[in-house]
């Protein structure tokens, strides 16, 4: 096997693991306590862990696309109503129509800031002068 299909393999695994997580976040996004959209925010913080952890542990830009393309193909997929009419996500009401929107833009927002931030890890600092 050569290093192409290892990383083939890993851009399949990310996107799988992204679709994971994208589901929990697409069902549980709309939860809240009062006020707070507390699963927005859960779901949000989840997502972007991710995404940052396929960035850093593999150093590949690739990986942090293709899970965040595995949470935006989740987010489609389960917030359409199934042939049946059966939705697997609740229809928004007036008061918790943010939340859906909100959570619509935070995977595509969270993609392309982690796989498009530079690379500071090849930044040296630059030696203090004795003078």
């Amino acid at each position: 096997m050569g290093s192409g299909i290892v990383r083939v393999i890993g851009w399949v695994v990310a996107f799988l693991v992204g679709a994971v997580y994208g589901t929990a976040a697409t069902v549980g996004h709309a939860f809240r306590l009062g006020v707070v959209p507390v699963g927005l925010i859960l779901a949000t913080i989840g997502c972007a862990g991710l995404l940052i952890a396929l960035r850093t542990l593999t150093q590949d830009r690739v990986n942090a696309i293709a899970g965040g393309l595995g949470i935006i193909a989740a987010t489609f997929l389960f917030s359409q109503v199934g042939p049946g009419g059966s939705a697997i996500v609740a229809a928004a009401t007036p008061d918790t129509e943010w939340i859906a929107i909100a959570w619509t833009f935070v995977g595509p927002i969270l993609l392309a800031l982690v796989a498009f931030f530079p690379d500071v890890s090849k930044l040296r600092a630059e030696p203090a002068d004795g003078s």
